[in-house]
């Protein structure tokens, strides 16, 4: 029998009292080297210092998941684990959305209204009736320039750009783009009233992006990340699954300790989640670090309230559509591991499709 959001919710918060124990996590997946088991405890983003460090050859110890951390999730889950596809262009790069409906059952894109690069028509071909899920890229943790809320917003909500307690300086690396605190009333407002809305009346659900910020510390030299701020990330996706119960939501990258094993209002955060990916797990390079945390993942034995399977999906960078190659050896070590692969052309790029079929 099918349960309903609120009976699940009731059920997460109930089994949701003992504490966890939780490793940091390690020096590759934090920008900065302070120790920040002290503000996990504080914050609960986490809880609790790492029981020991990294193997030599860079995978992380085990560590068993507290029972009130398994399912089922509260989102509706995946029908299908893939094939699945990464694009931010507009239609008209994308050209063929027919072989992209035809061949790709989760598609992720860049929804947001304020870009036009898909109109309701686009985004119903993709849908393909309802065989594929549309996912929209939302970022949570950092801001743009070149959206629209960063300059403009209702008028009962703060701007990106107004909002000037939120910044938490320049995303190093994308000149475009400023760390937001995660924390900051405002700047959640803006999300979950006004960024989120917009999409989820376009799309099946949500992939957020830059909530590695949580996996940062306060005196991180690239996007600084207090207790409070930690914590508000968690916080945020809680919010988000109890606004929209019906979406999907996955997580890019920030798959380490402080997302695996957090709490946020009584409720173990992985069952907020349909699915988590990240990127540059087998290429350019393998990622050993990475690969152990979507283990962990995998280890909890995740599925949904539909009884569908947790999708852990990688995304890597080949440099080249053309590179068959390298796609198929990633694909495969992918595959072995349990996770469902795509290949694109490189990080920051995405406009192009490849079909490696």
């Amino acid at each position: 029998m099918r349960m309903s959001t609120s009976i699940i919710l009731t059920l997460a918060i109930a089994i949701a009292g003992s504490s966890a124990c939780a490793r940091r996590p390690s020096a590759s997946r934090v920008n900065g080297s302070d120790d920040i088991a002290s503000e996990d405890a504080e914050s609960g983003a986490g809880g609790g210092a790492r029981k020991q460090g990294a193997s030599s050859d860079g995978r992380e110890d085990d560590v068993a998941t507290p029972a009130h951390m398994t399912g089922p999730t509260m989102g509706p889950g995946f029908p299908e684990n893939g094939p699945w596809v990464s694009f931010y262009g507009r239609a008209a790069e994308m050209s063929d959305l027919a072989r992209v409906a035809r061949t790709y059952r989760i598609i992720n894109i860049d929804a947001d209204p304020g870009m036009g690069n898909f109109t309701a028509a686009e985004l119903a071909q993709l849908r393909a009736g309802g065989r594929n899920r549309v996912l929209s890229y939302m970022n949570v943790g950092s801001c743009e320039t070149f959206r629209t809320y960063w300059s403009t917003a209702p008028a009962s909500r703060l701007s990106c750009a107004a909002n000037r307690a939120a910044h938490l300086g320049p995303y190093e690396g994308y000149p475009d783009e400023t760390w937001m605190d995660l924390g900051n009333a405002d700047y959640q407002a803006l999300l979950l009233e006004h960024v989120a809305p917009r999409l989820a009346a376009r799309v099946d659900g949500f992939y957020l992006d830059n909530l590695e910020l949580v996996e940062h510390t306060a005196s991180s030299q690239n996007g600084p990340c207090s207790a409070a701020c930690r914590q508000g990330g968690l916080d945020i996706v809680r919010k988000l699954r109890q606004k929209f119960p019906n979406h999907l939501i996955v997580m890019q990258n920030a798959t380490g300790d402080v997302t695996r094993l957090g709490i946020t209002g009584g409720i173990p955060f992985p069952l907020l989640l349909d699915g988590i990916a990240h990127e540059e797990v087998y290429a350019p390079t393998h990622d050993a670090g990475a690969e152990a945390e979507l283990l962990a993942w995998t280890a909890m034995g995740l599925t949904s309230r539909s009884r569908h399977r947790f999708w852990i999906a990688v995304e890597d960078y080949v440099g080249s559509c053309r590179n068959t190659s390298a796609a198929r050896k990633t694909s495969a070590r992918a595959r072995a591991r349990g996770f469902s692969p795509y290949a694109s052309d490189e990080s920051g790029g995405q406009r192009v499709v490849c079909f490696w079929d």
